[in-house]
């Protein structure tokens, strides 16, 4: 008994969690939009009976999936979206992986100092970090104040609305996710691998690549993962520090949401973007599995 009721917990909490709220955004998607509350029909209606589930049910259509195929925006949208969470997912793995290290390679007594560094960051409000990005990138913020005084430049830069400043600000505000699975990861690593590399005639850069790169992958696609799913769908940052030609599917959705009120293709676009997720992290786990059993 109790160890079926350890199994069930976490299947109980993906169910109320996940799989309920999924299907009914999968309900909302296959719907019409409406003028009225809720702004989509059918709704399901038990008090006809047997009527009401067939008319429920003969309602729902696949029309919202089709008409994203029919406008550039959507899928112009979900290309731009993958792009600029790989391009900046890359770019908080070159800044955090060398933090992780020297993190790792750290005095012990040190690390839980460095360690609430990189969580310090937590305790702001997320908006107001973004927020204070605005005041830093803009024409008229400290960077350029600082760039115009050591005369690096001779007029201020633009930063702010561009896709540089959507990079900087995501770098920024999921960089403690790229860091602290690759600490976990280094921190366990034994050095003893790394002298005996050393004495089998590997220079320090070798063993680097050879040792301590390999060992750390769980690590770095721990990070990745961590970086790249809620960059896809990131909303806050785009609209904030980006400027009109940022397009994410985040700022699509915001618009279909409230700006049209058409939930049904809101929700067909957060379908589509919850497939494009899960389908590789599903193939990844299994590729996984396969490699575990085979070396078992």
């Amino acid at each position: 008994m109790r160890r079926f009721v350890v199994v069930a917990v976490p299947y109980l909490w993906l169910l109320a969690l996940f799989l309920i709220p999924f299907v009914i955004v999968l309900k909302i998607s296959l719907s019409d939009p409406a003028i009225a509350i809720p702004p989509y029909a059918p709704t399901l209606d038990l008090s006809e009976g047997w009527q009401g589930l067939k008319d429920f049910f003969a309602g729902l259509d696949f029309e919202n999936f089709a008409f994203l195929t029919t406008d550039d925006l959507y899928w112009k949208a979900y290309l731009s979206s993958l792009r600029i969470a790989f391009v900046a997912t890359l770019f908080t793995l070159l800044v955090g992986f060398p933090i992780a290290y020297g993190m790792a390679r750290a005095e012990e007594r040190w690390r839980p100092m460095l360690l609430m560094l990189v969580i310090l960051p937590f305790w702001t409000s997320f908006l107001i970090r973004v927020y204070s990005w605005m005041g830093i990138l803009s024409s008229e913020g400290y960077l350029n104040q600082v760039l115009l005084a050591l005369g690096v430049v001779a007029e201020p830069l633009t930063i702010l609305n561009t896709n540089a400043a959507v990079y900087v600000g995501i770098v920024y505000t999921y960089l403690p996710f790229m860091i602290l699975p690759i600490y976990a990861t280094l921190e366990k690593l034994d050095m003893s691998l790394l002298e005996a590399a050393e004495d089998l005639g590997c220079s320090r850069l070798s063993a680097f690549w050879l040792v301590t790169i390999p060992l750390s992958v769980p690590g770095i696609v721990a990070g990745c993962f961590l970086v790249f799913i809620p960059t896809i769908g990131e909303f806050v940052i785009p609209s904030l520090l980006g400027g009109s030609e940022t397009l994410m599917i985040g700022k699509v959705l915001w618009e279909e949401f409230f700006s049209n009120r058409d939930w049904p293709v809101a929700s067909a676009v957060a379908v589509i973007l919850l497939l494009i997720l899960i389908v590789p992290i599903i193939l990844f786990q299994r590729n996984e599995q396969k490699q575990r059993e085979a070396e078992g």
